[in-house]
């Protein structure tokens, strides 16, 4: 499975640690280089306008998608190659499912978490095999990830029909489209995966 459009979903704004925003400025280089598409919420505030304007300022390819409704408040990025505005919060969901091969989650608030939830229970429903990766930054998504160990432990957390592991996460920015490539493997193969892998 060749990775040609990829999903990212981060914070509408930066947070308190810098670390994050350098971070997603080197994720933003590596996606250009790739020659990988990046498919975004449309905001050009937080570390969401970080991420497309360095993949933009590199040459790459991003396709915004974002409901009418939030193109004043997120301020809408119309210098990428593809604006997209949509009906609801659900047709931008189910948009940025269908032009993505693999989704990825950057620091963020409550919307990064829901949409990048609801990837993973996609893939729990068996509906799809698309690599979903926790990018992990000093530890911001511990809490998160201590939740999702603790729901599999009590034995609420189930593979996916499909084979392919729910969710990987990585540390390390270097290791996102490696961490993508693998899973991506697995689940054509179809392993026996519950839960979560580690790369």
């Amino acid at each position: 499975m060749s990775i040609g459009s990829l999903c990212v979903y981060c914070g509408s704004a930066t947070g308190n640690n810098p670390r994050f925003t350098n971070e997603t400025e080197r994720f933003g280089r590596i996606i250009a280089e790739a020659c990988i598409r990046l498919v975004y919420g449309a905001g050009s505030v937080g570390l969401m306008g970080v991420l497309a304007r360095t993949v933009l300022g590199q040459g790459g390819n991003v396709l915004g998608i974002i409901p009418g409704f939030l193109k004043d408040r997120e301020i809408a990025l119309t210098e990428v190659a593809e604006l997209r505005v949509t009906g609801s919060m659900h047709e931008r969901k189910q948009a940025m499912f269908e032009e993505s091969d693999a989704f990825v989650a950057l620091p963020g608030g409550i919307g990064t978490l829901e949409e990048t939830v609801e990837m993973m229970t996609w893939m729990q429903l068996g509906r799809h095999r698309k690599p979903v990766v926790i990018a992990n930054l000093a530890g911001f998504w511990d809490p998160l990830i201590g939740l999702l160990d603790h729901m599999e432990g009590e034995g609420f957390l189930h593979r996916s029909p499909t084979g392919a592991e729910l969710y990987t996460v990585v540390e390390r920015i270097d290791d996102i489209l490696p961490a993508i490539g693998h899973s991506a493997a697995l689940g054509e193969e179809g392993p026996e995966a519950v839960g979560r892998e580690e790369v």
